[in-house]
């Protein structure tokens, strides 16, 4: 964002399209000035006040509340005024439009995507783990997302990394201590245990990735898509999943030409799933189009499930074009075999075509016989923990930080063993750790990331 800081914002703060009330959000240094203009008096902070919203020409546009919140007891940490209205989108507008037209002192303009939030990060009412926690608690799907985001908003997350932080900032004293002082008889490192102190803190860190990669997997889901010949059962497979009849299931091949996507809850966690046209040679050139996005959905998935059918576990010639199209899923990519109409024909034993699964499971998507054993198949793979009232959600860049900090602290580990000459490596080492950490909670930042997080917010935000 490049947009003038020490100007006024003003934007619509409620979802687009029609509903009962609707809220306007202004937000800047000074708002006393707008205030007279809109009202012709002053607002008492924090004091709901019903009153007629007009236009600068005197026109009456509606009744409603304003909300006036001084600086800095407010969300933003400027002054904010709150317009609460009927929640027509032309209303609204109305409003956003009357107050553009009463700035006398023309500081006022639209707000962008994720500028109220940004300022309040700059204004230091959060910091940026919170920031973020803000866009996931309205993104959230699942109700255990909207409690780890809730709990990141409040500061979880912020405290884990304050905690390492706060570790590794006294790990660095002994050894600038150490640095400074060459000539004392004592040992600081040795005295104070700083390889004890360092074992301890990449312990410590050990343990915020796992707890960081959760929040992710929670955050984000996994992207899961299902494959396999035509009339093997992955539409249906796909509505006993999302228990509910999302794709058009027949006996004749190649029915399903199009990628149908449901967003499922397993114990908490997305599963975005995604039912693919039957992979085959065909001349129709519409399923071909199919087939290919197929191909692409597998290419970008986190995990395949592939279906066989195990009434043509015996069939040589299914079985053959089964391994050759497993032969062509991406070796990246985890695969769970999935041997499907299990209440029709027991499955063979594991292996055979299904060799190099990263698991295989037999069910019946017509009865839901081993859906379960799936769901909580796809969870391991994932890495999915049961839970903790500790969870916080976060971000891919959030463990990117942490791989940082944790290869710092591994070439720390290196200097501080190899001792003498090298603690001036050691300690820069300690310093780059530090560096990376407070990438997480924005202490250190560049001005590229922050518009790269806020302007994925909603405009209103």
């Amino acid at each position: 964002m490049h947009a003038n800081p020490e100007d006024s914002i003003v934007s619509i703060a409620t979802a687009p399209g029609r509903g009962a009330v609707g809220i306007v959000r202004v937000s800047g240094k000074d708002l006393s000035g707008l205030i007279a203009q809109l009202f012709g008096r002053t607002l008492t902070p924090r004091v709901a006040n019903y009153l007629p919203f007009t236009q600068v020409d005197g026109s009456h546009v509606d009744n409603g509340i304003a909300i006036y919140f001084k600086a800095p007891q407010s969300y933003t940490g400027e002054d904010v005024l709150e317009l609460q209205a009927h929640g027509g989108p032309v209303v609204l507008q109305m409003l956003v439009n009357a107050c553009l037209a009463c700035d006398v002192a023309g500081v006022l303009r639209l707000a962008q995507p994720g500028e109220f939030t940004q300022r309040a990060f700059l204004n230091n009412k959060m910091d940026l783990t919170q920031a973020e926690a803000v866009a996931d608690l309205i993104d959230a799907s699942t109700e255990q997302a909207v409690r780890s985001a809730a709990r990141s908003l409040s500061g979880a997350f912020s405290n884990a990394t304050q905690q390492l932080r706060t570790q590794l900032v006294k790990l660095r004293m002994l050894v600038e201590a150490t640095l400074d002082f060459p000539e004392e008889e004592i040992d600081f490192l040795k005295k104070a245990d700083a390889s004890g102190q360092l074992a301890a803190l990449q312990s410590q860190l050990e343990a915020v990735v796992q707890q960081t990669q959760q929040g992710v997997l929670l955050r984000e889901g996994i992207k899961v898509v299902i494959a396999g010949q035509p009339n093997a059962g992955k539409s249906s497979l796909l509505n006993a999943l999302a228990g509910a009849e999302l794709a058009i299931v027949t006996a004749i091949p190649g029915t399903t030409r199009d990628v149908i996507a449901q967003t499922i809850q397993i114990n908490g966690v997305p599963v975005h799933v995604l039912d693919t046209a039957g992979l085959r040679d065909t001349q129709d050139e519409v399923e071909q189009m199919g087939i290919q996005r197929a191909w692409s959905e597998i290419a970008q998935a986190d995990a395949v499930i592939y279906v066989y059918d195990s009434t043509c576990a015996q069939d040589a010639v299914v079985a053959q074009k089964d391994a050759a199209l497993r032969a062509r899923l991406p070796a990246s990519i985890p695969v769970v075999a999935v041997w499907n109409k299990a209440d029709l024909q027991a499955p063979p034993a594991s292996g055979g075509v299904t060799a190099g699964a990263q698991a295989a499971v037999a069910l019946s998507a017509k009865t839901g016989e081993g859906l379960e054993a799936l769901r909580l198949q796809l969870l391991q793979w994932a890495g999915w923990e049961q839970p903790t009232e500790g969870l916080f959600t976060a971000r891919k860049r959030h463990v990117r930080a942490l791989h940082a900090v944790g290869e710092h602290l591994v070439l720390a580990r290196e200097w501080l063993d190899l001792g003498g000459d090298q603690l001036d490596l050691l300690a820069e080492e300690l310093r780059l750790a530090n560096v990376a950490l407070g990438e997480i909670t924005g202490e250190f930042n560049a001005d590229d990331l922050l518009g790269e997080i806020f302007s994925r917010f909603c405009i209103g935000k």
